[in-house]
């Protein structure tokens, strides 16, 4: 990936893990998210992404990676935040916070022993506190 520009990824590849995990940092995540709402919607999306990630973990041994909680929450504020057709640099520049600093934006809406609990991780919980 070249700093500023659009993760050199496409749907197929994460769909079929096609692609090199250390490569797949956050900001891969988002742009799959992104691509993914972009294409299905944001119903399709999360079926779709979800049965992506689960088999991207398990073909590399990294099932503990998982965490349904995670994965929701940011395919939820991508379909937010989307505007139709929007550029994904256009999508990255008017929401930094979704990529510059996930933890942070997630702390705005979850305890840490809420987030990182089993459960939450299994599958999505909401929010147990109010955005600020």
């Amino acid at each position: 990936m070249t700093a500023g520009n659009a993760p050199d990824l496409t749907i197929e590849q994460f769909a079929t893990a096609n692609i090199d995990p250390g490569q797949f940092n956050h900001e891969a995540h988002v742009y799959m998210g992104w691509l993914y709402v972009q294409e299905y919607g944001l119903a399709g999306a999360m079926a779709r992404f979800d049965t992506a990630i689960h088999n991207l973990v398990t073909k590399f041994g990294a099932e503990d990676k998982y965490h349904a909680t995670i994965t929701w929450f940011f395919l939820m504020m991508i379909g937010e935040r989307i505007e139709d057709d929007e550029p994904w640099e256009q999508f990255k520049t008017k929401n930094a916070d979704i990529l510059e600093d996930g933890r942070a934006l997630l702390s705005r809406y979850y305890d840490e022993e809420i987030l990182f609990s089993p459960r939450a991780r299994g599958r999505f919980l909401l929010p147990n506190k109010l955005a600020r």
